[in-house]
């Protein structure tokens, strides 16, 4: 079993948020139905990035970077192409 890392975009303010969970799938619908606090009002969402990782410490150690100053330079380098449209 894996553990995702995913970042969405928000199509109201163009912010990115960035969670982890064991099912994509099911949580990319519970964002897009607005049963996610941190998104709800920022509807639509888009996901724009994904990583795998085997284990819920090295997920949540990836989210914790990719939130931070560095990660978020480093998602916006990864998808420069993609962001500036």
């Amino acid at each position: 079993m894996f553990y995702y890392v995913y970042v969405l975009k928000s199509g109201a303010d163009g912010q990115l948020y960035t969670g982890y969970t064991q099912d994509l799938r099911k949580r990319l619908l519970e964002h897009e139905k607005g049963l996610v606090c941190s998104t709800a009002n920022r509807l639509p969402v888009e996901l724009i990035y994904y990583e795998a990782c085997p284990t819920q410490s090295d997920a949540t150690r990836r989210e914790k970077y990719l939130k931070s100053a560095w990660g978020k330079r480093y998602i916006k380098a990864r998808l420069r192409d993609y962001l500036t449209g």
